[in-house]
């Protein structure tokens, strides 16, 4: 997910938007953008946009007008994964991560990770297994090794911990 739109901006159908991607500009770089639409997933072209403040504001295909635009608040913005750029050497995008089977670098299956979110030092991974850990994804120090082939993820980490 790049983002969320989050508001109204103007009369002429201008939406508020919340973006993931940083800068939170970037988010306009990505068309056409696919919009769950009361749970439905729909390609719509983005036909301006820019950086707003804070935040950022976009017109989108289709949307003239405040009162149709209103029907796109809460709306999740997404892209196809052929429209991302491949990570670089040692990054991750998140979605690759999820689903990953966490094993220590004992053997010892931890769980699959089941998100992860930002807390300003780092990113968290959260792990599910018999029971919920929240390890910090910091490379060479608690991530040892991660094949995505393999869906694995290796972690100096202490299971009881």
């Amino acid at each position: 997910m790049l983002g969320r739109i989050n508001g109204l901006h103007g009369v002429r159908g201008w939406v508020k938007v919340y973006s993931f991607t940083e800068p939170r500009e970037n988010i306009l770089n990505y068309r056409p953008w696919l919009v769950r639409i009361q749970g439905q997933w729909r390609e719509i072209s983005l036909k301006q946009g820019r950086r707003q403040g804070k935040g950022v504001v976009a017109q989108l295909e289709g949307y003239s007008d405040r009162d149709e635009a209103a029907a796109l608040i809460g709306s999740d913005i997404a892209i196809t994964r052929d429209q991302m750029p491949p990570a670089a050497k040692d990054e991750y995008y998140w979605a690759d991560l999820v689903g990953c089977m966490v094993v220590t670098v004992d053997g010892v299956e931890l769980g699959q990770v089941d998100g992860l979110f930002e807390t300003g030092a780092n990113d968290v991974m959260v792990v599910k297994g018999e029971r919920e850990r929240l390890l910090p994804f910091i490379q060479t120090d608690v991530i040892k090794q991660v094949d995505l082939d393999e869906k694995r993820i290796e972690v100096d980490w202490d299971p009881e911990f």
